[in-house]
């Protein structure tokens, strides 16, 4: 019961709308439906006997079906509001809305597709016709839940090693480079000595080569 009472104020209201309407879907499966007569023992000068029965007094798909969509939804509710994470298709309220609908039309469908009288006629109770407002009113909360809920964000990816490696060497800040450092091919060039200027200018000493040297030694 502290669970519950923990989930039910957790809940918004139109989550409590849906999950009073789901409870009351239940209840209704175990109030009477259809109204059934047989004739007595003395055949058809005796009395009728006439007895009703629940959802559970015939069976079909259609009441196992009813029956899982009204547990489902209140699981789905329990769920929600003790925060466990899972993703729905379209949502909680799309769910919801589509559970309440199915269940409707289920119900609807039942009216025309009632337990065989064996020639008597068969009526509808009133406990039918509260299992068709309760799912009616599962359908319209399951609309304002859609309406008022957040679009859930998107479930990150993990990253594995590699990419986490990959992801740090580029959030990383790089080394500032060092200076460029000559290469062994490039050398120290040694200054170009220039030539003397030949003939010299007026105002310079006169510089001889050798050639000229050996020349004037040989014209001596």
């Amino acid at each position: 019961m502290t669970r519950i009472a923990h989930a039910w104020a957790a809940m918004s209201r139109e989550r409590r709308i849906a999950a009073l309407a789901a409870v009351a879907l239940l209840v209704a499966m175990f109030l009477p439906w259809y109204q059934l007569q047989s004739p007595s023992h003395r055949g058809a000068s005796g009395p009728i006997y006439v007895h009703d029965i629940n959802a559970f007094g015939d069976v079909s798909f259609v009441e196992a079906a009813i029956f899982l969509v009204a547990a489902g939804v209140i699981a789905m509710l329990l769920a929600r509001a003790e925060e466990r994470r899972f993703s729905l298709p379209g949502g909680d309220g799309t769910i919801v809305a589509l559970a309440g609908g199915w269940a409707t039309l289920l119900i609807f469908y039942r009216v025309f597709d009632r337990p065989s009288g064996h020639g008597y006629p068969v009526g509808i109770e009133w406990g039918f016709f509260l299992a068709f407002v309760a799912s009616g009113s599962l359908a319209y909360a399951g609309w304002r839940i859609r309406h008022g809920e957040r679009p859930e964000a998107p479930l990150l990816r993990r990253a594995r090693p590699a990419e986490k490696s990959d992801e740090t060497e580029m959030l990383a800040p790089r080394p500032a480079s060092p200076p460029h450092a000559p290469s062994r091919r490039q050398t120290t060039r040694a200054p170009r000595r220039e030539r003397p200027r030949y003939p010299p200018a007026p105002g310079e000493p006169q510089q001889l080569s050798f050639d000229d040297a050996a020349g004037g030694t040989a014209g001596e």
